[in-house]
């Protein structure tokens, strides 16, 4: 089991390094100068100097690279010059010194994500911290609603295959894995913020904490949580029913659930204590693997909502040429995939140790 979390421990390094890559040649490679972006056009060559210096992008591009790669990881070196790009103290930032030279340390500190370009003086792991509760949220709520109505109905259709109710609940599924999130959102929100408000009580756009008219207090508005939830869950419970359904009537043609009706069992008792339990499993793997895909995929429904969260912050980022935060909220929604996806296959390997010998 060890050598099992350690080999997916492994890979996990290797994606994070190609993610890592990626991001930097992807951003990098764009058209124009991000030290003229950062001063928004309102720069002197003397200023201008500055920034590339104070940043590293007056440096070759392979080694703008490694002073990336040198940021981003928790184990690093860094020079005790305070002239140089890499002096970590000016920074002030949190480290660990495991030795030190005269001139280098190498030290174990959290990724340093660099600098807002719009934010003056302010990192982007604060910018990203101020968004990401709220889009955790927001998903977390999502896949909770998915997995409750997907469950149900997948169960029902199931049950009843080749009648009305399980045709109405695959059109329901295929039509929430076909829909485009944008374009469910507008609709949504259209309908039940805007048409029927009246009844609903609900609203257009909102996030989860909101400052009063009087600009002197800040609320909790869980009303705002409905919409954008629905709306990000639509699409992993089209997925949940379809697995739900599939996996429930591959478990009950099974040996051990004839086993179970010979012995005299009810149909009730058989589905409830050995089919359900055992059809569970691939929709816990698809909602595990949805809760991640949810960080990136709230982005449209975020904006659209205009909800608070880390998509929105990407969207604003894009439109304002605020690299680094686009950079760094990329890099920590590939790294939650990475995180989820070695805790499932642990949990999976715990369950089925058969998984750890393929």
């Amino acid at each position: 089991m060890i050598r099992y979390i350690l080999n997916k421990l492994g890979y996990s390094l290797l994606v994070m390094f190609g993610v890592v890559t990626a991001v930097f040649f992807l951003f990098t490679v764009l058209p124009g100068d991000p030290a003229r972006m950062m001063l928004d056009q309102r720069e002197d060559s003397g200023q201008l100097k500055a920034v590339k210096a104070k940043y590293g992008f007056d440096k070759p591009i392979g080694l703008q690279y490694l002073y990336y790669l040198n940021d981003v990881s928790p184990v690093s070196f860094h020079s005790n010059n305070a002239e140089h790009y890499t002096f970590l103290l000016k920074r002030d930032y949190r480290f660990q010194k495991i030795f030190s030279t005269q001139n280098i340390s190498l030290v174990v500190k959290w990724p340093y994500l660099r600098e807002s370009f719009n934010s003056q003086g302010k990192t982007v792991s604060s910018v990203i911290a101020e968004t990401l509760p709220n889009t955790i949220v927001l998903a977390f709520l999502s896949i909770i609603i998915a997995m409750i109505a997907g469950i149900f109905l997948g169960l029902l259709a199931g049950l009843y295959k080749d009648s009305w109710l399980d045709r109405a609940i695959t059109i329901i599924g295929t039509l929430g894995m076909s829909v485009p999130s944008f374009f469910s959102a507008i609709l949504i929100a259209w309908v039940f913020g805007f048409i029927l408000t009246k009844y609903t009580g609900l609203n257009m756009t909102g996030s989860l904490y909101e400052i009063d008219d009087m600009g002197e207090a800040v609320h909790l508005q869980l009303k705002n949580l409905i919409l954008p939830a629905i709306t990000l869950g639509i699409r992993p419970l089209g997925v949940i029913i379809q697995l739900m359904r599939g996996s429930l009537l591959e478990e009950m043609n099974q040996d051990y659930i004839r086993t179970a009706r010979a012995k005299g069992l009810k149909e009730s008792a058989i589905v409830r204590h050995h089919a359900l339990r055992n059809a569970l499993n691939p929709v816990i793997t698809a909602a595990s693997g949805w809760f991640a895909s949810m960080l990136a995929g709230a982005v449209f429904v975020e904006y659209i909502f205009g909800w608070n969260g880390l998509g929105k912050q990407i969207v604003e980022a894009l439109n304002q040429l605020d690299l680094p935060v686009v950079m760094g909220a990329v890099l920590v929604i590939g790294f939650t995939f990475v995180i989820i996806s070695i805790l499932v296959d642990i949990l999976y390997a715990w369950l089925d140790p058969r998984v750890r010998f393929n």
